[in-house]
């Protein structure tokens, strides 16, 4: 999945963030275009809830935190 599919959903969490630490720190913040679609204790709840709610479509789970903590991820399926 491309980063330019998320945009918008990476937008949503910036713009709602202050509230989000307010009533969420520490959990997952579930979020489709630009509507947050819920606050999770685990990531895999959110996860579950965002393929029950939004089937196989690009939708962004994120840790509500102060400060992000970048992440990278690699893939077997990129071939060398």
């Amino acid at each position: 999945m491309r980063m330019e599919m998320l945009e918008k959903e990476l937008a949503t969490y910036e713009s709602h963030k202050e509230e989000l630490l307010k009533t969420g720190k520490g959990k997952y913040a579930l979020i489709k275009d630009d509507k947050v679609a819920g606050i999770f204790d685990t990531a895999s709840d959110a996860v579950h809830q965002g393929y029950e709610s939004f089937g196989l479509t690009a939708f962004l789970v994120k840790e509500i935190v102060e400060v992000d903590t970048p992440q990278n991820f690699t893939s077997n399926l990129i071939a060398a």
